[in-house]
This record gives structure tokens, C-alpha cells and sequence, in this order.
């Protein structure tokens, strides 16, 4: 008879992954597999939820269901909901989003709404939503995924900071309020990390200030972390340093030149460096 970890009888039968179909969405599937979760696959490529399904299915032999949802849509976490309501699902990682950097002011303002719905307001309602659920069920998960940096403000990347400053103190909120429920919340607080994110802010990572880490160890420290009921988990011990070590005025400063650098090389108008 195989054995049931202490880890899926507090948070099992079911997991829940949002932005599931890669990065660190896909990574939190195959590590809650490889502890015996069945898992939720949730994002908006059903092709890769279907192919990461099928590959966790065979290599862990727990099930997989793939939901097809796009989280800056208005009503997309009832519907998340709905697809879900069968399951027994005790942990949920709440992890969809993406940026688009950029003059803030320049930037259309209806697409910054949409990235809002997607970046703040979905993890808001899923938090509401599954909140009231693991609490009928006595107890479970809830993991948020933030942003480095985003507390702090991140110039040139103003409405993701926003929202994701928004995830996080929310998290911390939670955890706190949701404990007397038996469910633990945490706040993944996301690194620079090697995802398709990098490429498409045009970052080289040979050249940043702080260097991606992998999703299998983003993932890891996160889940290390999650065990021991912290309400924060910032993973890699130099990006800690620097957290702490860096004033924010400094961190904001130096971010705004990084992105504001690369939004030049971008548009095709060279490097561009100001003072602090």
C-alpha cells in the first residue's frame, strides 16, 4: 500500500495551479505531484496544460484535470469555481500573472486594467472564494504568488508593483486571519527567475543586477517555506541580503534604470542612464 505523506493529508487530495502551463506555474505542478497531489492545471493554453498533465500522470501516477480559463476576464474565477467544485481540493497556488513594462503614462490604461484584474483583483477573488471553501472543509492552503520589489514600487513596471504590493499585503493579512480557520496562507514574493517573463521584458540576464535562479529552486524554497507556516517566503539567500542590506530608496532607483535601460534597447533607442 503506498504511503500518504503528512503534506497531502493536510493539503491533499487535490492541489490547484493557476498560470499552470509553465514557469513556476508548471514547476508547482510537478513538485505537488511528486508528493502525491493530484493537481488542477488552470491557465489559457490547453495544449501545455494537457502535455504537463499527461506527463505528471505517467511519471507520478496521481490525476490531473486541465481548465481552460483566462484570469483577467471579469468572471473567470467563478468559473474556475464551477470546473472545480467536484474536487476535494485542499491546497490552492494562486500564481497567474505577467507584466508589461513600460511609461506608465504611455501605456494603454485599459490594458493596464486588464493586467490588473489578472495581477490583483483574480488572486483577491480566489483567495475569497477558495478561502470559504477550505474553511468548510476544516482547514488547507493558500499560496499567493508577489513580486520582488513590488512593496517598494518599481519604476517603469508601476501598475504590475501595484497590484502585486496589493497580493502581498493581502497575503500577510491572511495569514494571520485564515490561521484560527486551520488554513495556512503564504505569499510567494517572486524573484527574477528564469521564465518566459525575462525574455519578454527583454531583460539579459548576463547583465542584471540580480541574477534569475531556476523555477526548480524558486519552487523548492517556496514549499520549504510553506511547510513551516511562514507567511513570507522571498527565495535565494543573496536576494534576501540585498532586501535587507539596500535601502528601498536605492533598490527603487536602481530597478527604474534596469527596466527603463532595457525599454530603450528595446524601442531601438539605446541605452539611456540617469542619475538618481
Amino acid at each position: 500500500m503506498k504511503t500518504v505523506s503528512e503534506f497531502v493529508r493536510k493539503y491533499g487530495p487535490w492541489a490547484l495551479v493557476t498560470g499552470a502551463s509553465s514557469g513556476i506555474g508548471a514547476e508547482f505542478v510537478r513538485q505537488l505531484a511528486a508528493e502525491g497531489l493530484s493537481v488542477v492545471l488552470a491557465a489559457r493554453r490547453k495544449a501545455l496544460l494537457d502535455d504537463l498533465g499527461a506527463e505528471i500522470s505517467g511519471r507520478f501516477g496521481v490525476q490531473t484535470r486541465s481548465v481552460v480559463v483566462d484570469l483577467s476576464e471579469e468572471d473567470s474565477v467563478d468559473r474556475l469555481g464551477a470546473a472545480v467544485a467536484d474536487l476535494d481540493i485542499g491546497l490552492i497556488v494562486s500564481n497567474a500573472g505577467t507584466g508589461n513594462p513600460g511609461s506608465y503614462l504611455d501605456n494603454d490604461h485599459r490594458e493596464q486594467l486588464r493586467l490588473f484584474r489578472l495581477n490583483a483583483l483574480a488572486h483577491l477573488n480566489i483567495a475569497h472564494l477558495f478561502g470559504r471553501r477550505l474553511a468548510e472543509r476544516g482547514g488547507g492552503g493558500l499560496l499567493l504568488g508577489g513580486a520582488m520589489g513590488a512593496a517598494i514600487g518599481i519604476p517603469f513596471s508601476a501598475n504590475e508593483a501595484g497590484a502585486k504590493a496589493l497580493v502581498q499585503s493581502l497575503g500577510e493579512s491572511l495569514h494571520v486571519e485564515l490561521r484560527r480557520k486551520r488554513i495556512q496562507v503564504m505569499t510567494l514574493v517572486v524573484p527574477p527567475t528564469h521564465t518566459a517573463i525575462i525574455e519578454k521584458f527583454g531583460l539579459d540576464p548576463k547583465t542584471m543586477p540580480m541574477k534569475p535562479m531556476s523555477t526548480t529552486q524558486c519552487v523548492s524554497e517556496a514549499l520549504k517555506a510553506f511547510r513551516k507556516g511562514r507567511s513570507l517566503c522571498l527565495p535565494g539567500a543573496a536576494n534576501r541580503i540585498m532586501s535587507t542590506i539596500i535601502p528601498t530608496s536605492v533598490m527603487r532607483v536602481m530597478m527604474g534604470k534596469m527596466l527603463e535601460q532595457t525599454l530603450a534597447r528595446r524601442d531601438g533607442r539605446g541605452p539611456q542612464v540617469r542619475s538618481a
